[in-house]
């Protein structure tokens, strides 16, 4: 009745707090509160794919090349969503990019360093870093996605254009502020968008690398 990260008496209560989670949200909310709603489902969808990620871990230079490779087949995904489905991405679409091939490179340079401890937990922390930086992003548009549409921000300049004419400090400004291309939604599946699922991505990715200072 134990798996060897968590115990199954555990995921089944924090199953059932989200589960009441959700019920409470949508008595105290109803139909009026677009953010409360999307936020509660990544959470849900995050603590189930979390919960999974933790009980199904491999030893630990197996995880991060799987890790290595999840965040691969995410880019390539991204880049398929680009130019195979003509979806454009926003600029906090492009930085989320860059904070998945950054937690990538740091599994990848773990698989081939395979650490200890001590080691897994420097890795561990860099991966939380840009993790926490992905995720934080990716908050943002879910946030800007649930605004009603009288009061999502204007259309903004493109990336490379802010790239090209602003100082960096601006540049990161106007991003994390967002724009209109940023609220839409563009791609969904089961109700969650595209940045839904980064950020159930990021946090299960921290998790993970948490998870595996301890893992032989």
């Amino acid at each position: 009745m134990r798996s060897s990260v968590m115990p199954i008496p555990l995921a089944g209560l924090m199953l059932a707090l989200a589960l009441l989670g959700q019920e409470y949200v949508l008595r105290r909310y109803g139909a009026g509160a677009a953010f409360a709603h999307a936020a509660l489902r990544v959470g849900v969808m995050t603590l189930g794919v979390a919960s999974l990620a933790l009980i199904v871990l491999p030893p630990r230079r197996l995880a991060y090349l799987l890790g290595f490779l999840v965040c691969a087949g995410l880019i390539g995904w991204a880049l398929w969503l680009q130019y195979g489905l003509g979806l454009e991405p926003c600029p906090l679409c492009m930085f989320q990019r860059v904070a998945v091939i950054a937690v990538g490179l740091v599994f990848l340079m773990a698989f081939i360093h395979n650490p200890g401890a001590r080691g897994a937990a420097g890795y561990a922390t860099l991966t939380v870093l840009f993790a926490g930086i992905g995720a934080a992003l990716a908050a943002r548009q879910v946030w800007l996605q649930a605004l009603p549409k009288d009061q999502v921000p204007s259309c903004g300049m493109g990336i490379s254009y802010m790239l090209e004419t602003l100082p960096l400090a601006d540049v990161l400004a106007k991003v994390i502020q967002g724009s209109g291309e940023c609220a839409e939604k563009g791609w969904e599946f089961w109700g969650l968008a595209i940045p839904g699922w980064t950020f159930v991505f990021f946090v299960t990715m921290a998790i993970a690398a948490v998870a595996l200072v301890r893992r032989d």
